[in-house]
């Protein structure tokens, strides 16, 4: 099966609403419990992309939804702002079929290309799928926070990977350029 990857545009926020009220209510990706409304997530989708952070579709030929990819920040302290966090949600049909990789190393080169240094992973649920995914992007293992959610009658592990984005931390980054101009203060 062939994809695309697109920039993601107020047109998915349906397809994107459905895909993450399936994954709030049968995953544990996500801690949340109450699916949000599709009003809620087109105001998170202006959010992410109001800052210009990427977030990417992928679509098959026929133009069907397939899944997405966005980062953002991972606070929003100034100190953080040449880091973001990376966050992907695929149907249960659309898994195990590239998308899922395809998804990561497209939003990792384009942050790349942005100026971010460092891209961090919260994996809620520490879902062995997605650390393999992320391991194969090149992330390592940061940390594990034991019982940190509590969802589907049992208790959640959060692991956190984490990998260098172009030049990370050897050199210093131009505060004037962004994402140097995010959240300063």
């Amino acid at each position: 099966m062939s994809f695309l990857l697109r920039d993601a545009s107020e047109a998915d926020i349906p397809a994107i609403t459905d895909i993450y009220r399936d994954s709030v209510l049968n995953g544990v990706a996500s801690y949340e419990i109450a699916p949000p409304s599709e009003a809620e997530m087109a105001q998170r989708f202006a959010a992410i992309i109001g800052q210009q952070y990427p977030y990417i579709a992928a679509a098959d030929d026929d133009g069907n939804f397939l899944g997405y990819a966005y980062a953002s920040a991972f606070r929003t302290r100034p100190a953080y702002r040449w880091m973001v966090e990376d966050s992907i949600y695929l149907p249960p049909e659309a898994r195990g079929r590239g998308i899922g990789k395809a998804l990561m190393t497209e939003l990792i080169d384009r942050c790349t290309v942005l100026g971010f240094r460092q891209m961090v992973a919260v994996i809620g649920g520490a879902s062995p799928a997605s650390i393999a995914l992320h391991l194969k992007a090149g992330f390592v293992e940061v940390g594990l926070m034991q019982g940190t959610g509590y969802k589907h009658g049992r208790w959640l592990d959060t692991i956190l990977m984490q990998r260098s984005l172009g030049e990370g931390m050897t050199t210093d980054p131009d505060p004037s350029a962004y994402p140097g101009t995010l959240f300063a203060g």
